[in-house]
C-alpha cells in the first residue's frame, strides 16, 4: 500500500504540471505517447447498467497472480489522456486499474470525454451524483468479477475525483481503502457510513485545495 501511495503522489506532481501545460484540455500528447509505449495490456470495455453504457479503460499488471483492483475516478477534465496514463502507472505498480469515463453518453452524438470539443469541465461539474455512484458501482463490480482479480478493491481520485472518491467511500462498504488526492469531504452525516480506511493527501499551506474537515471521533 505504501508503494501505491508513493506512486500516486508522484503522479499528482505530473498532473499539476500537465494541467498547466495543457491549459485545462483533456488531451495530453505526452501521456498518449507513454501509453503507446507501455508493455502492459489495456483494453476498453463497455460496462452496462440501468440503461447506461459506461466506456471504461482497464489496464492489467504484468503478473500471473490474481491482483487487487484500483478504481480510478478521473478529475474535472474527464477521462483525459493523463488519467488514462495514470491507470497504466497503477497497473505498473501491480494493480488492475479500472478507469470509467463518467462522461460516457454525455458528449455530442452520445460520445465520451474525447468527443467534447469544449465544455468538459462544465459537463463533469453537472453530473448527477446518483448517476456517478451507479457508474462507479458498476465499474467496481466489473473489476471484481475479472478472472485476474484477487477480490480486493481500492478507489483513488484527484481533485474532483478526490471528492468523488471520498463520497464513494460512504456508499461502498467493501472497499479495502480509499485514496483521496485533494477533494472535499462528504457531508458530516455521511461520514459514519465509511467502513474502509481513507487516506487523504493535501497541501497543508494551500487553503484553496485543502478543505476544513469536521471533527470526527476516532473509531
Amino acid at each position: 500500500m505504501k508503494r501505491f501511495a508513493g506512486m500516486m503522489l508522484a503522479a499528482m506532481g505530473i498532473l499539476l504540471g500537465a494541467q498547466t501545460i495543457a491549459a485545462q484540455e483533456w488531451s495530453q500528447p505526452w501521456a498518449r505517447e507513454r501509453m503507446a509505449a507501455s508493455p502492459r495490456h489495456s483494453e476498453w470495455v463497455t460496462v452496462k447498467h440501468d440503461g447506461r453504457n459506461v466506456e471504461t479503460l482497464v489496464v492489467y499488471p504484468e503478473s500471473k497472480d490474481k491482483r487487487p483492483v484500483v478504481l480510478i475516478i478521473h478529475e474535472i477534465f474527464g477521462l483525459s489522456d493523463w488519467a488514462q496514463e495514470l491507470a497504466d502507472e497503477v497497473a505498473a505498480a501491480g494493480y488492475i486499474a479500472v478507469a470509467p469515463d463518467l462522461l460516457s453518453g454525455m458528449a455530442p452524438n452520445g460520445g465520451r470525454t474525447k468527443d467534447f470539443p469544449t465544455g468538459v469541465t462544465e459537463a463533469v461539474s453537472k453530473l448527477n451524483p446518483d448517476q456517478v455512484t451507479a457508474d462507479l458501482n458498476a465499474a467496481a463490480d466489473y473489476g471484481l468479477k475479472l478472472p485476474a482479480s484477487s477480490g480486493k478493491i481500492y478507489v483513488a481520485g484527484f481533485c474532483w475525483g478526490g471528492g468523488q472518491t471520498f463520497r464513494f467511500a460512504t456508499n461502498r462498504a467493501d472497499l479495502s481503502a480509499a485514496f483521496v488526492f485533494y477533494g472535499p469531504p462528504p457531508a458530516t452525516e455521511a461520514m459514519s457510513r465509511i467502513k474502509a480506511p481513507v487516506y487523504g493527501f493535501y497541501a497543508g499551506n494551500d487553503a484553496q485545495s485543502t478543505p476544513q474537515f469536521p471533527t470526527q471521533s476516532r473509531r
